[in-house]
């Protein structure tokens, strides 16, 4: 049986403690008023402000154009006394012009003052959004790289994989913060779609009267998708799905403790009906998560590709999490049964499914700057010009690191590589989330701030502390699934 040290305890502990003050401070640093958003964006465009007044200064040495009219005219009558009457036309029609010009500058300050109200108010939105598009972020990644490590155990268990079964009960302690991870990511979804908090503005067609005609506020595109995109059916869906698979996750674990005890193979039957039933819902569910929870914080844009690769990108970091959590036992004298070849199996899929995602971001990538239809190119437009960094970092961390470190087969056995690999990968498709959420949500305002950082503490800490109290309960090896001598003695 495996004992939850009191140093990893204490250092979860600690990350969560750390973590909710974060999560406070940044939600009490955001704007509470426009006016004060109107001063960050004064102060933001401070330097360009002060060029355009040095612009305006120099324009202003220069003489109206109504008093060199004057001057010129004024000249020319003294010169000429027979051209009086068309000069004082001409001064006239000057006089018109320049009052003309005056009228007009007045309608654009006018139109001016306004666009900058709107964009000091869109900036307001963006700001009080950053807290709570930090938390969705690190809320939904680390839920969904439970999911992954539950949806590869699945596999495990339909593909009746001889090699695996010695790893079930860290994929399963892993699962078990699916529950957890699922409760407080519904309540965000409830807050967000109720709008019980004014300041949560994440979802861009939850807005009133974004669907109403006749509001300032109406979208005609989301108009038309509004019986798709709803809170009552969003919500709906959400608990289907959330529901889904965590009954998946219960049933399938019970099973696999009573298989422990049982005389024959009819648990491990059950498990295997089960989770061929699971792996058909989580295929069509997962699909469906990713548009509504993901996609829809820009949704004038869609991607037939977006689910795979969001499975993807959650698939690679469970199958990550599970390596990293298994050499950590390991390391701690538990797992007798699990050795190098157990390894670098993993490894070869934390390889292979990086691949996977790098293939999908080009394709999605390639495909619609190909077309280059306007509407659809925004989203990476957006994502190129304003968050290059995080944009090709993401595929640096995610693609060119773990083919530099572990195509090598020897690599792939080595535990200090793996566990630096799987850092990078973690990190990377964190960035991955960050990317998907964070241009719609957040916009140009964005950076790696408190928020960001404290709401990673706090769901990292509340992961160990769930994953790794659940590891307690049941020994680390299942003692009579068929293929558990196999397992034990798997050699390549």
């Amino acid at each position: 049986m495996y004992t939850f040290s009191n140093k990893l305890r204490t250092t979860a502990l600690i990350l969560m403690i750390l973590g909710l003050v974060g999560i406070a401070y940044g939600f009490l640093s955001a704007p509470n008023t426009v006016e004060e958003a109107e001063k960050i964006v004064a102060a933001s465009h401070h330097e360009g402000h002060k060029v355009e007044a040095e612009a305006k200064e120099t324009h202003a040495l220069v003489p109206p154009a109504e008093t060199k009219a004057v001057a010129v005219t004024d000249s020319l009558t003294v010169k000429n006394d027979s051209l009086t009457t068309k000069i004082d036309t001409a001064k006239a029609e000057v006089v018109a012009v320049v009052e003309n010009t005056k009228h007009v500058s007045k309608e654009t300050k006018i139109d001016e003052e306004k666009e900058h109200k709107e964009h000091v108010q869109h900036v307001f939105h963006q700001l009080q959004n950053k807290p709570w598009a930090a938390l969705y972020v690190a809320c939904i990644f680390f839920m969904l790289v439970s999911l992954g490590a539950l949806a590869f155990y699945a596999i495990q268990q339909v593909a009746q994989a001889g090699w695996s079964p010695v790893l079930f009960r860290v994929m399963q302690g892993i699962t078990a913060y699916l529950p957890v991870g699922s409760v407080i990511f519904f309540i965000i979804l409830i807050v967000t779609g109720t709008h019980i908090f004014e300041s949560n503005h994440l979802f861009a067609w939850m807005e009133k009267g974004i669907t109403v005609k006749g509001s300032e506020n109406y979208d005609e595109m989301i108009a038309g998708k509004s019986g798709y995109l709803n809170f009552a059916f969003w919500i709906s869906r959400a608990a289907i799905f959330l529901l889904g698979w965590n009954l998946y996750r219960y049933f399938s674990r019970k099973n696999c403790l009573s298989q422990d005890e049982a005389a024959d193979n009819t648990f491990y039957k059950k498990n295997f009906k089960m989770s061929a039933a699971f792996l058909v819902f989580f295929i069509v569910s997962e699909s469906i998560m990713s548009w509504d929870w993901l996609m829809s914080f820009d949704p004038h844009w869609f991607s037939t590709l977006f689910g795979w690769y969001v499975f993807a990108s959650f698939f690679v970091s469970g199958i990550t999490t599970i390596s990293m959590v298994t050499l950590y036992l390991k390391s701690k004298g538990y797992l007798e049964n699990v050795n190098s070849s157990h390894i670098h199996d993993l490894s070869k899929f934390m390889f292979g499914i990086s691949v996977f995602w790098t293939y999908l971001w080009f394709s999605q990538f390639m495909l619609i700057w190909y077309a280059n239809i306007p509407e659809e190119v925004t989203y990476f437009k957006v994502r190129i010009e304003q968050y290059n960094l995080p944009f090709f970092g993401a595929v640096v961390m995610n693609f060119i690191f773990p083919i530099l470190v572990l195509i090598n087969t020897d690599f792939k056995r080595i535990a200090p590589i793996i566990v630096g690999a799987g850092v990078v990968i973690l990190c990377g498709h964190y960035i991955d989330f960050f990317n998907m959420v964070m241009p719609a949500t957040v916009g140009d305002q964005w950076f790696i701030g408190v928020s960001e950082i404290a709401s990673v503490l706090f769901f990292l800490g509340l992961f160990i502390f769930v994953v790794f109290t659940a590891l307690t309960k049941a020994p680390l090896t299942p003692k009579r699934n068929p293929f558990i001598e196999e397992s034990k003695h798997f050699h390549y």
